[in-house]
């Protein structure tokens, strides 16, 4: 199963929320997002993982390229 997520920061906290999937989560930094997106999928999958079912997360993300001064 693939689950997507648009991320992205909102000025304060880096969020996710979920593409398809009632999921959204957020963090001060990035690396606790990813950490707080693998907890809630594992949550809100929670009877697909013991079935055995492998999910995969995808981030898509925007990245900001600023002007050439």
């Amino acid at each position: 199963m693939l689950v997507k997520f648009e991320v992205y920061n909102d000025g304060e906290n880096w969020c996710a929320r979920g593409i398809g999937v009632s999921i959204f989560t957020q963090s001060k930094t990035l690396d606790e997002l990813m950490s707080n997106l693998k907890e809630a999928v594992s949550v809100h999958f929670e009877d697909e993982l013991k079935e055995g079912e492998e999910i995969s997360i995808l981030v898509i993300s925007e990245v900001k390229v600023p002007p050439i001064a």
